[in-house]
């Protein structure tokens, strides 16, 4: 079976630091692999604050699903470990857009992991999908055609 690759920008437009905690270990005694999405999550609300969201519920009247999640393993962490998450944005289309994220040690330097998620607006009232907000793709640099 082939192994899933995840290619990562030349640079990241976000970073921030997360600290490892002990609910996030597992019983082999290093990060678990669903404690990652975890974290994970809060560097993505952080970055969505960072563009001036309180959270992901409250972009321009719409939220955010995650439609789709790769993650691929390439080193262990541990209890008191700080991951430093680099995020960027790839793929805007008409309703998303991929994050692309590396969390490594943020002490040695070694890579953790390598994540994407696909990001998709919703309108929780209508419940549907939604398009993206042209003033979100502004607080992210990118002009809408």
């Amino acid at each position: 079976m082939p192994r899933i690759k995840l290619e990562l920008p030349e640079r990241f437009t976000f970073e921030t630091r997360v600290d490892v905690r002990i609910g996030d270990i597992n019983y082999g005694g290093h990060l678990g692999n669903d404690a990652v999405l975890r974290l994970a999550h809060e560097a993505r609300l952080r970055f969505f604050q960072s563009l001036g969201y309180a959270h992901e519920l409250s972009v321009e009247g719409l939220g955010i699903v995650v439609a789709d999640t790769a993650v691929c393993y390439r080193a262990e962490a541990f209890h008191g470990d700080v991951l430093r998450f680099g995020l960027a944005v790839a793929d805007i289309g008409p309703r998303g857009f991929d994050l692309l994220y590396q969390a490594s040690n943020d002490k040695t330097g070694k890579e953790v992991a390598r994540l994407k998620t696909g990001i998709v607006f919703f309108d929780y009232a209508c419940r549907k999908l939604a398009a993206m907000p042209p003033v979100f793709l502004a607080r992210l640099g990118v002009t809408s055609e």
